[in-house]
C-alpha cells in the first residue's frame, strides 16, 4: 500500500553509537519515510554525524540546536519544521532501539483511520518491557494507571513515546504553548488531542531498553509529569 510522506523524529544527546543504524533501518521500512534528527549540541559527534549523512542521503534531515535543551522542546521543533514542509504524517520515536523500526508501518496503516497512534506497552493488561528493572517497570506503569484515572484518559500507555500523527491532529495542538518534557510531554499532546474530539488508538508494541548509550530518565521529569496530571484534570494545562 502507498503512503503519504511522512517523517520520523528523533531527538538526539549523545547517540553516535546508534544513529546511523536507527537512521538506515527506518529508511528500510517503507520509501515513504524521512527521518529528522534534532540534536541538542552533542558533545559525542552526533549532530556532524547525521550531517555528513544528509549531505548523501536527501532523506535524512538535521536541526542542530546550541545545548541540551529537552525532549519536550525538540519534539515541538521537529514538528513545527514537519509542519512547514508536505508531510502528511508525524512520528516520534527514539534513537535507541527502543522502539522497532519493524513496527513502522503498522503505525502508517494504522493511522489511515486514526488522527493519533499510539505505541502501547501495557494494551490489554499486557505488558510488554524488555530488560527494565522491577522499579522502573512498575513505576512506568503506576503512572499510566494514576494518569487515567486522574484525567479519564482512556489510554492505557500515555507515557510512551513510540507516535504518529496526522498532520491536522498535530495542527490542532497549539505548539507555542506546549512547555513540558519527557513523560510529561506524551501525556499532554494525547491529552490535548483526545479532548478535542480526535480519533486515538493504540497499537501494540514491544519495548526493548537501550544495548548502547545511557538513558536520559531522570528524576525531575517523573515529577513533572505527577503535577502536569493534575493541571490537565484542572484545566490549568
Amino acid at each position: 500500500m502507498a503512503y503519504p510522506k511522512s517523517l520520523v523524529v528523533i531527538p538526539t544527546y549523545n547517540e553516535k553509537e546508534n544513529i546511523l543504524l536507527i537512521i538506515s533501518a527506518i529508511l528500510e521500512q517503507n520509501s515513504c519515510l524521512e527521518v529528522l534528527v534534532v540534536d541538542d549540541g552533542s558533545p559525542d559527534g552526533t549532530g556532524d554525524m547525521v550531517e555528513a549523512e544528509s549531505e548523501n542521503n536527501p532523506r535524512v534531515h538535521l536541526i542542530r540546536r546550541p545545548e541540551k535543551m529537552g525532549l519536550g522542546s525538540a519534539y515541538v521543533t521537529g514538528f513545527k519544521w514537519a509542519l512547514e514542509r508536505d508531510y502528511d504524517r508525524i512520528f516520534e520515536m527514539d534513537a535507541d532501539f527502543s522502539h522497532a523500526p519493524t513496527d513502522l508501518n503498522r503505525f502508517l496503516e494504522a493511522a489511515e483511520e486514526a488522527d493519533l497512534v499510539l505505541g502501547s506497552r501495557y494494551q490489554d493488561h499486557k505488558i510488554s518491557v524488555v530488560n527494565w528493572d522491577m522499579k522502573r517497570l512498575l513505576l512506568s506503569y503506576f503512572a499510566n494507571v494514576y494518569t487515567r484515572l486522574v484525567t479519564g484518559l482512556p489510554i492505557s500507555d500515555a507515557t510512551g513515546g513510540f507516535k504518529c500523527f496526522r498532520r491536522s491532529a498535530l495542527s490542532a495542538l497549539n505548539l507555542n504553548k506546549m512547555k513540558s518534557d519527557g513523560y510529561c510531554f506524551q501525556i499532554e499532546t494525547t491529552f490535548k488531542i483526545w479532548k478535542k474530539g480526535l480519533h486515538v488508538k493504540e497499537i501494540p508494541i514491544v519495548f526493548t531498553d537501550r544495548t548502547r548509550g545511557t538513558s536520559k530518565m531522570s528524576g525531575g521529569i517523573i515529577s513533572e509529569a505527577f503535577f502536569l496530571v493534575l493541571k490537565l484534570r484542572l484545566g490549568l494545562a
